[in-house]
């Protein structure tokens, strides 16, 4: 039987730190939604499975495959710039975030060079809760 709840998408690498907090925010505030953490690296995708994903998969070919099924795509900036997360992110995966039509909420981050004009740098916690609420009122559109 298909599962016919809106598929949310956490892209992260690293140790999967800002994902698994963010994962543990959707399931806390977004319970109808499946939520799939997708690591660059099993690190990555171990932390966000601890956070409550669902499920996940790790490396190219699942960010490549599994942004290509989502409704939403969320993960920082970077994810959309090749080489972004310091190498983490090859330029397929980020070209296959960027064509997906999921719909991304990404999260600034200052480290991989790309400013977004905003008003003025908050705290990743504040950034996260916002991209919960963005992806909540999507889903009630």
């Amino acid at each position: 039987m298909r599962d016919t709840r809106s598929l949310v998408v956490v892209v992260d690498g690293h140790g999967g730190g800002m994902g698994k907090a963010l994962v543990a925010r959707l399931r806390e505030r977004l319970p109808q939604v499946h939520v799939r953490a997708v690591g660059t690296n099993s690190a990555a995708t171990e932390a966000m499975l601890k956070g409550g994903a669902e499920d996940g998969a790790t490396g190219e070919s699942a960010v490549i495959f599994n942004v290509g099924k989502a409704d939403f795509v969320v993960g920082s900036v970077a994810i959309l710039m090749a080489n972004g997360l310091m190498g983490e992110i090859s330029p397929r995966m980020a070209q296959a975030v960027g064509d997906s039509s999921a719909i991304k909420v990404l999260i600034p981050a200052n480290r991989c060079g790309i400013r977004i004009a905003m008003g003025g740098e908050q705290p990743l916690r504040r950034y996260l809760d916002d991209c919960v609420d963005l992806i909540a009122a999507e889903l009630q559109e």
